[in-house]
């Protein structure tokens, strides 16, 4: 059993020598991806010595029960321990997504329902950005267009963890969060107390570490430059510091115009091209291979409503897991983690159904 633990061993080792070389961060790049490894390799690593040594507890309580009462009694609960332990370990060699330890893009876009649509992302994006501070991640507001009444149109923003570890990274916590969220409320628009119902697009992309990492032929691009303009239309600016950028292979289209300068826009629209194209590869990816695609609930996709907020109730409902539960008003505040980790739960389950067929 776990035979495949033996080869992660060594190179558990083997990353371990190279991380005791000072010659290694000459390369930061290359550390930084040792680091990464290390730390997803050690959680298997102390989970497979733990396992290993209730297996021996237990086989020493059993060769001596028939002669000791005490090691009897303790053969039961080490039974227990050996299966969590186990239970445990086969998880974490799940294969894990590549991107988990990544840093994220979040985009939060109002859909139907207008400017209570728009009020809707700016409470959602708000909601992350209270999750990311529970964890002690750094949020930065790459660009955003408000509405009339407040909210937003469309808001872009960064999240940066503090882990090397895939299984706490941002793009592992945060990857199913993409889809359709739907809410249901009275606007602060309606005078007849009638509950409306609305929705958001939100689209979590993994952000790339360095521009080396993905290279982009500039002759690929195809760059315009306009005057910004804010809600209503009007606008901003009297110099074309706006920019839109087009990447021509793919189609894909990033506009960016919050900064001054459009050298600045520039910049912040190349890093979101970036990890447009990123996602762009592992959608590829993940339709070449079926079996993958069909064990994660992850979704790309805005089409899919994926949870819905219901204010009269205070209730929160995910429709992939089938989690409810009735403390919007602290999951809006935040409190994220539980509906979070049904969908990681859920994931994970699926992976080694997937394994077993």
């Amino acid at each position: 059993m776990f035979e495949s633990v033996h080869g992660l061993l060594d190179e558990h080792d083997a990353i371990q020598a190279q991380l005791g070389d000072p010659a290694v961060y000459a390369d930061q790049r290359l550390a930084r991806k040792l680091g990464r490894r290390s730390a997803q390799l050690n959680g298997i690593v102390d989970a497979y010595h733990k396992w290993h040594a209730i297996q021996d507890d237990l086989a020493a309580a059993k060769e001596m029960a028939s002669e000791d009462p005490e090691f009897a009694a303790e053969v039961p609960e080490l039974e227990a321990a050996l299966e969590a332990a186990s239970a445990k370990l086969r998880r974490l060699l799940i294969p894990r997504d590549p991107d988990d330890a990544r840093n994220v893009i979040l985009e939060v876009k109002g859909g139907e329902g207008g400017d209570e649509a728009a009020l809707f992302a700016g409470d959602l994006l708000r909601m992350y950005t209270r999750y990311a501070e529970s964890r002690g991640w750094k949020t930065e507001l790459i660009s955003a267009t408000e509405s009339d009444l407040g909210g937003y149109k469309d808001v872009q923003m960064a999240v940066k963890g503090n882990s090397n570890d895939p299984a706490e990274g941002v793009y592992a916590r945060l990857k199913f969060e993409g889809g359709v969220h739907r809410v249901q409320r009275v606007p602060v628009t309606e005078s007849q107390g009638r509950i409306h119902t609305s929705a958001a697009g939100v689209l979590v992309l993994p952000e790339v570490d360095e521009p080396e990492e993905l290279e982009i032929n500039q002759n690929d691009l195809k760059i315009d430059v306009y005057r910004s303009s804010g809600p209503g239309g009007q606008s901003v600016n009297t110099t074309d510091s706006a920019v839109r950028i087009t990447h021509l292979p793919t189609g894909i289209v990033v506009a960016m115009q919050n900064e001054k300068s459009q050298l600045q826009n520039r910049e912040a629209g190349m890093r979101v091209l970036r990890a447009r194209i990123l996602a762009h590869q592992q959608e590829q990816i993940d339709a070449e291979n079926s079996a993958q695609r069909k064990s994660q609930i992850r979704t790309m996709d805005r089409s899919e409503r994926i949870r819905t907020y219901n204010y009269p109730e205070n209730r929160i409902a995910d429709h992939r897991t089938g989690y409810k539960a009735y403390n919007l008003d602290q999951v809006m505040n935040g409190d994220l983690e539980p509906v979070i980790q049904s969908a990681i739960e859920m994931d994970e389950q699926a992976r080694l159904d997937a394994i077993g067929e």
